[in-house]
């Protein structure tokens, strides 16, 4: 009877990468890593289901390492962002994509 191999989650991601990535197929991918397509199979599923916790917040507070001067020249670029499409708005006189309302 063989012993079960643990796989580190460091080489699980970079399995998933490549998955995801799908420039290689699944077969291909089981033939370079050695291991069997439902494993890839679960370990991309299992990456694309926790990626928005990545994004989300914990509690109420801003995720940490993100400065002040990060969210005030994001909050700047919203603002210049919004102020190009209301100008473009004016300038070619059309609402969004196909005469839609923009938001």
């Amino acid at each position: 009877m063989t012993k079960r191999k643990n796989h580190f989650p460091e080489f699980k991601t970079r399995v998933a990468l490549d998955a995801i990535r799908e420039k290689l197929t699944l077969a291909e991918l089981s033939k370079k890593y050695g291991l069997h397509s439902g494993h890839i199979s679960t370990w991309k599923r299992a990456a694309l289901d926790n990626m928005t916790s990545a994004f989300g917040r914990r509690g109420s507070d801003p995720r940490p390492g993100v400065s002040t001067a990060e969210i005030e020249q994001l909050g700047q670029l919203v603002v210049e962002r919004d102020f190009l499409v209301d100008a473009s708005h004016q300038l070619l006189g059309t609402r969004g994509k196909n005469g839609e309302q923009g938001s």
